[in-house]
């Protein structure tokens, strides 16, 4: 009885959020509870040892237990076009109030690019930049990002680019578990809506929330996790790029191995 209590509360919790639907995929379950707040409390460290490339499935964390606590964000028809999926996210995403950010922000960030595209960029959140004009990865770490797509001879026009959150932390501070949590659901919303080839993570927020993992990204890179339906990569973020330039070798490493999965049909 008391579990089933507990489902009705996070049933009645996300219904208050717009959720409909419920998530069966077992990787989008489990939540390891301290994972976001250490990720929040300090910087994921530069010079840990790189693990050799594998390809393996999304990591559960030892000892937690499975929870219904993830739920599909958007009801949207199966035969919808992956435009018409990424608009009606949009609509439900809305002027958006479910957080505290909304406070601060001038503009909601949502994601820009091919709704059919191969390859999708996923960051942390907007900056200065991004927030005032509303697109993602448009400041110095988004012109990096621009040359490293380019440097696969692809164009921004080409891929899709979203974030975790969808509204700027004040002061570009590392955004919080709740704030994750909250806006999460319509991060992965958009990658069914898109169904890439491959996902590109870009830094230790991305790929935490993606993978469901507290490994900083220093660890996870290097490696190839099947991601629903989706390869997906995780590398280091371009701001991380402009702090440590030396890291740069290793990014294009990670691209260049993206580069022959998606020329590999």
């Amino acid at each position: 009885m008391k579990r089933a209590e507990e489902l009705a509360g996070h049933l009645a919790y996300f219904s208050e959020l717009g959720v409909a639907g419920v998530s069966r995929d077992r990787a989008w379950r489990v939540r390891p509870a301290d994972a976001y707040a250490e990720a929040a409390a300090k910087p994921s460290p530069a010079g840990d040892p790189e693990p050799a490339p594998a390809r393996t499935p999304a990591p559960a964390v030892a000892g937690q237990p499975l929870e219904i606590s993830m739920f599909d964000q958007v009801a949207v028809p199966e035969a919808a076009t992956a435009a018409d999926r990424l608009r009606l996210i949009r609509e439900e995403l809305g002027d958006c109030t479910r957080c505290g950010l909304h406070a601060g922000r001038k503009t909601l960030v949502y994601g820009v690019g091919s709704p059919d595209a191969q390859l999708m960029f996923v960051g942390e959140a907007p900056g200065r930049d991004e927030d005032l004009q509303g697109i993602p990865f448009v400041g110095r770490a988004g012109q990096l990002l621009t040359r490293i797509i380019e440097s696969i001879d692809l164009r921004r026009e080409d891929v899709y680019i979203a974030n975790v959150i969808k509204c700027r932390p004040p002061g570009n501070r590392n955004p919080t578990p709740e704030e994750v949590r909250t806006c999460e659901p319509f991060l992965f919303a958009q990658v069914d809506a898109i169904r890439p080839r491959v996902i590109v993570a870009l830094g230790t927020f991305a790929a935490r929330t993606l993978l469901r993992t507290d490994d900083p990204i220093s660890r996870l890179r290097g490696r190839v996790f099947d991601y629903r339906g989706a390869q997906l990569v995780p590398t280091f973020h371009p701001a991380f790029l402009l702090r440590s330039p030396d890291r740069k070798r290793d990014v294009w490493e990670d691209m260049k191995k993206i580069r022959a999965m998606l020329r590999a049909g």
